[in-house]
């Protein structure tokens, strides 16, 4: 690609200054030092942990052509054209988007940003629209598709380059629609920048990455932009029962549209009647019964709802696909013991997410049996939510067992300690510490009697265990089975 072409999507007043010839073909793009072969443009990023500039002259070395840059760096290498930007983690985003073909041009695109709820939401709108007899894409937590082709998801939200060849592979397999998961970790990062989006939708916010974020304003900032940056032509669809719901719609250009389940907004629903099969609910006056459980599910079905039908689809056929689909995997899967009680593994790793899913255990069981909950919280991860999760554990539990979720680089008994410390002697009286995870799900089952319910929380559709820096075989709905012999 000529490198005018390569760089079209970059306004004027971005670009500092180019040295070096204009007149450059472009062989590929790449912000790995790394992957350069000759004739490569590198865009050096300022990351997290290391800074690409240190290795512009590595680059180089390896045949780089171009260098993109935002920070002063050595220029005197005649053979190269050195392009400075004002922001070169915006710029990667529109080099990408104009590398593959500006791909998200060419599809209708809904991000999905929030808490909780992305997952299940995005996936359910990709099912959506291919039971309706699209061609559909999926960006995602737990697997990204491309129509009916698989590919394993390393992230949320994937880097720049990376999204844009998904969105490409999309297209070029005569997909019409794609749905992703827009984390709040890539909307600060500008992984997405240069994607143009039909749609936004706002699930909820809650505690969660202040690792990251540092505070909770930061956090809800980062999940705002997301919406500033929607153009006239997009619709947002916000949940208006969360406290930020309207809040995130304060500053966006695009069509203003809301969901709730406790007040006026144009998309409306009430549930009728729970069970642990699924839950009979109404949505804008008509009824259906859906395969899913908890007032959480209800919220991502009529996300999905509302988004279907602001994408211009059919009502009655968007009611009768709704009632058809079954949960996401590792979302509130059930599994039902020979011995008559149930377990049910849910990546619930939030406290708002933790709340929710025992309060939907809550409304099923109506005081019929009881509840044990094992839970443990990441390694590497924001630590202030530790004490707040075994807290509501035990407050919505009978008996919770704290045990290890994936460690990373700390000691997993110290992540359980964390935990602990959150907790009064007498909520101690419900709580046990079992690190080893496998024994904990072991214990809970031992447990469990006839019409009680176990939930192994905070995995979900995870089939490993991260300790240490490797990825170790573990699969809690796989234990499960094993233990009850299914």
């Amino acid at each position: 690609m000529e490198l005018q072409a390569l760089i079209s999507n970059i306004k004027s007043e971005d670009i500092v200054e180019i040295l070096g010839i204009k007149d450059v073909n472009v062989t590929g793009i790449t912000s790995d030092s790394r992957k350069v072969t000759t004739g490569y443009a590198f865009i050096a990023l300022k990351g997290v942990q290391v800074d690409g500039h240190d290795f512009i002259a590595k680059a180089i070395e390896l045949g780089a052509k171009v260098i993109i840059h935002d920070e002063d760096t050595d220029t005197s290498n005649s053979s190269v054209t050195y392009i400075k930007v004002k922001d070169a983690a915006d710029a990667i985003g529109k080099i990408a988007s104009a590398w593959y073909g500006n791909p998200s041009q060419k599809l209708n695109l809904v991000g999905v940003t929030g808490t909780n709820g992305k997952t299940t939401t995005a996936t359910l709108l990709y099912n959506v629209f291919r039971k309706l007899g699209y061609g559909a894409g999926l960006l995602s937590t737990v697997c990204n598709y491309v129509n009916d082709d698989q590919f394993p998801a390393t992230h949320t939200t994937p880097d720049p380059i990376s999204l844009n060849e998904f969105l490409a592979k999309m297209v070029e397999a005569g997909c019409e629609y794609a749905f992703m998961e827009v984390s709040s970790h890539a909307i600060h990062q500008k992984r997405i920048s240069g994607l143009e989006f039909k749609g936004g939708i706002f699930s909820n916010l809650t505690q969660d990455h202040l690792d990251y974020h540092g505070t909770m304003q930061d956090y809800l900032k980062a999940k705002k932009a997301f919406f500033d940056n929607l153009p006239a032509t997009a619709f947002t669809l916000t949940n208006v029962d969360d406290k930020n719901g309207l809040v995130m719609l304060q500053n966006t250009k695009a069509k203003k549209y809301t969901y709730s389940l406790r007040t006026l907004a144009d998309f409306k629903a009430r549930v009728i009647e729970k069970h642990f099969d699924g839950t009979a609910i109404e949505i804008n006056g008509r009824e259906l019964e859906v395969q899913f459980v908890g007032v959480f599910n209800v919220y991502n079905l009529l996300a999905v709802y509302g988004a279907s039908v602001l994408l211009g689809e059919d009502l009655e056929k968007i009611l009768i696909v709704l009632s058809t689909l079954k949960s996401v995997a590792g979302r509130f899967e059930t599994i039902r013991s020979k011995d008559g009680f149930t377990a049910i593994v849910d990546y619930a790793h939030t406290p708002d997410a933790l709340v929710n899913v025992l309060g939907a255990i809550h409304d099923v069981l109506e005081g019929g049996g009881r509840v044990i909950t094992v839970v443990g919280c990441g390694g590497n991860r924001d630590k202030t939510k530790r004490p707040i999760m075994a807290r509501e554990a035990v407050t919505l539990s009978d008996q919770v067992i704290l045990t290890s979720d994936n460690p990373r680089f700390e000691e997993p008994q110290s992540i359980v300690d964390d935990m602990v410390a959150g907790l009064d002697p007498v909520q101690m009286k419900k709580a046990l510490c079992i690190v080893d995870r496998e024994q904990a799900i072991k214990t809970a089952c031992t447990f469990a009697k006839p019409g009680d319910v176990i939930l192994i929380a905070g995995k979900g559709h995870e089939d490993y265990q991260d300790v240490k820096g490797v990825k170790h075989h573990f699969d809690d709905k796989e234990i499960v089975k094993n233990i009850l012999g299914l």
